[in-house]
């Protein structure tokens, strides 16, 4: 064989043996990836020293698969937004966010359709009828107060209009996180509609602190004294709670002097073109597994999304407790969804946000 073809030969077969090993070195960050799995959540469900129900759900299935978590945290409203500007190039292979986000987030086209295992066990209310998401942990929305402060929590939306809370009452921002969309949601149903809503809000701002993206740091504020009232939710609250000892859980009443709430739960669904949609499906099969679920009380402080894991510890009864006498209503979540926008818009013309 002439010479030059034994070198083009030789190239031929460098070239071969060059390009697996380009591929295994980083030629695919999936393939260099393949052992993780990236969440994107609203914050609540991680605890403030490591003890919160994700740090065991996220340890228990990192033990099971060998797959490593990547978590990244903030309100509702943020982490769809940030998935929305990723829409071409994924990076999060799960989204979890709390109502009415999870239904932008399915309407952005940012889920796609997966049914977990054990989702057969979560009601109607709690997924979406076309599977592009499902609860993972039942919770509801409330307030929190300064038990060291106030001798009683406030009974009504009308208390915290009192002088007492000037720039001592603070609530995250609607359209931002989903405990501050929660507000707007029960203010309009408390009071009769969008209008009487906003009005009242308006004159709450007298002694609003500010905005606040996240919900998760009003609570410290509130334990510490430096507030005496914010927003938040039951099963963020609770968890907080054991370690805060300062901070008690409301639900101010509606007209008819009636503590009212509704079901926030934490949704999760699986990202479009995901990066490890895999992984992904494994993560939410785990999340409504029995083992995790047996844990949302106890761990989490929150409530069970399966309608066939019936808690029995101590937290899920003192969990019972704190909503007994509670009336708990069902927002039009798709009204919501189509309006959420002007309603938001409203809602900062009103306050001047």
């Amino acid at each position: 064989m002439p010479r030059n073809r034994v070198t083009l030969a030789v190239a031929l077969a460098l070239a071969l043996l060059a390009t697996p090993l380009l591929s295994a070195c980083g030629g695919s960050s999936a393939a260099a990836d393949a052992k993780v799995v990236t969440v994107y959540s609203a914050d609540g469900l991680k605890g403030e020293n490591g003890d919160g129900w994700y740090d065991q759900v996220f340890k228990d299935f990192e033990k099971r698969t060998g797959i490593k978590v990547k978590y990244v945290e903030g309100g509702s409203g943020e982490m769809v937004q940030r998935a929305a500007r990723e829409k071409s190039n994924p990076q999060a292979d799960v989204l979890v966010t709390l109502p009415p986000f999870i239904q932008q987030a399915d309407g952005k086209g940012l889920l796609q359709k997966y049914t977990p295992e054990g989702a057969g066990q979560v009601g109607g209310a709690s997924k979406a009828a076309d599977g592009t998401w499902t609860a993972v942990v039942n919770n509801y929305f409330g307030f929190v107060y300064n038990k060291k402060e106030l001798k009683q929590a406030p009974r009504t939306w009308d208390e915290l209009l009192d002088g007492t809370y000037r720039n001592r009452l603070q609530y995250s921002t609607p359209g931002v996180a989903g405990d501050g969309t929660a507000v707007l949601v029960k203010a309009i149903h408390d009071f009769g509609g969008k209008e009487q809503a906003l009005a009242y809000l308006k004159k709450l701002q007298a002694n609003n602190v500010g905005p606040s993206a996240s919900t998760g740091k009003l609570a410290p504020k509130v334990d510490k004294g430096e507030l005496l009232v914010a927003n938040g939710d039951v099963q963020m609250n609770y968890a907080q709670s054991k370690d805060m000892p300062n901070l008690g859980i409301w639900f101010p009443a509606g007209k008819d002097g009636r503590a009212t709430t509704f079901a926030l739960p934490y949704a999760a669904g699986l990202v479009t073109k995901a990066p490890h949609g895999g992984n992904g499906r494994k993560l939410l099969d785990f999340m409504l597994s029995r083992q995790a679920q047996q844990q949302v009380s106890s761990v989490g402080g929150g409530f069970s999304a399966r309608q066939d894991v019936k808690a029995t510890d101590a937290d899920a009864a003192a969990l019972a407790k704190l909503m007994d006498g509670v009336d708990v209503f069902e927002p039009d979540w798709n009204d919501i969804d189509t309006n959420l926008t002007a309603y938001v818009e409203d809602w900062k013309s009103a306050t001047g946000s």
